[in-house]
């Protein structure tokens, strides 16, 4: 009984030390290999963009507006390239395409980071139309798919790797909008690829990051979206909701955000950096204390008890007889 124990324990330990050794296998000189990066105008992508090109990478940094490519420029050095590029444009794809061709003259593309941040804050559901999910998933889902899809041929030449950018909205879904759509369509997208590409050498991860303030940044933004999005609701979906409901869902959004955002946007940083130049990278990484918690047993609970935290996030409309804001929403 005792020796069975004590090989229990040893092989345990074995496992662990390998999975320890394993891990912390580097990919030999990294300097000069392309990676190719998109949202590098937002803050998350121009840090993203910035790390990696310190660390001796090629970046080729893709960006919505010439002004974000230029303010990229001046602050990083000369090997950094950027493109203009428009996620929900095809032919603005394909020209970026064209120009990643272009940059690694016939050597492949070792790396793809993609990033893309949702343009419209999240809403109840019955406040949207089909444009209002169109403006998100042409982006953050459909347009991620295509300049994967059409670098693929670099990456397999290469023998590169794909990391996909995945806010924590991914392991469950809370609130409506096409955000949350996209983190899910995401996440069976990057799964279904790295299955595949296994065969070719091309490693795909996820990193599944909290919400960091850097992503927060234009919250005023946002509540003037939703303000717009209930003044042009009809008068009988107000009245179901009551007039104080867009008041406390607001208090409801600010409190969440500041409860659950992350300062330290050098945690993705670290994910993204171990999953380019790691020999055996992960297949997922969690950024942020509440991926690594929070969400993550969220995901796996009952959902009665999601439901019921939810419950006490948020307000509940006038028409379902308790229109009280959420009990955590002033703590």
């Amino acid at each position: 009984s005792d020796s069975l124990h004590i090989a229990i324990l040893a092989s345990i330990l074995s496992l662990v030390i390998y999975w320890l050794i394993r891990d912390s296998c580097r990919v030999r000189n990294v300097n000069g290999k392309h990676v190719f990066i998109t949202s590098c105008d937002t803050e998350l992508g121009t840090s993203l963009a910035k790390w990696f090109d310190k660390r001796g990478f090629c970046v080729i940094a893709a960006c919505a507006t010439e002004k974000g490519g230029q303010e990229l420029r001046s602050c990083s050095s000369l090997s950094l390239k950027t493109v203009n590029l428009n996620l929900a444009d095809s032919n603005s794809i394909a020209r970026a395409v064209v120009f990643v061709n272009e940059e690694t003259a016939g050597k492949g593309l070792f790396g793809l980071v993609n990033h893309a941040e949702g343009a419209a804050p999240v809403a109840p559901t019955d406040w949207l139309t089909i444009e209002d999910f169109h403006s998100v998933l042409d982006v953050s889902l459909l347009g991620l798919i295509e300049i994967t899809l059409k670098l693929l041929p670099l990456l397999k030449k290469a023998e590169g790797r794909v990391v996909s950018l995945i806010n924590t909205k991914g392991l469950m879904a809370f609130v409506g909008g096409g955000y949350g759509l996209s983190t899910w369509g995401m996440e069976a997208f990057s799964d279904t690829l790295r299955i595949e590409m296994q065969h070719f050498g091309v490693k795909v991860s996820i990193v599944e990051h909290s919400f960091f303030r850097a992503g927060i940044v234009n919250s005023d933004v946002n509540e003037k979206y939703l303000l717009r999005l209930w003044n042009r609701l009809t008068s009988d979906t107000r009245d179901s909701y009551g007039e104080k409901y867009i008041v406390e869902y607001i208090k409801a959004q600010r409190s969440s955000v500041k409860r659950l955002c992350d300062s330290d946007i050098s945690k993705v940083m670290k994910c993204v950096e171990h999953a380019l130049i790691a020999k055996y990278p992960r297949i997922r990484y969690r950024a942020g204390w509440d991926a690594k918690v929070f969400w993550l047993f969220l995901s796996y609970a009952p959902s009665c008890l999601s439901d019921m935290l939810l419950h006490m996030m948020f307000p509940a409309p006038a028409a379902s007889g308790r229109s009280v804001p959420g009990v955590l929403i002033n703590i």
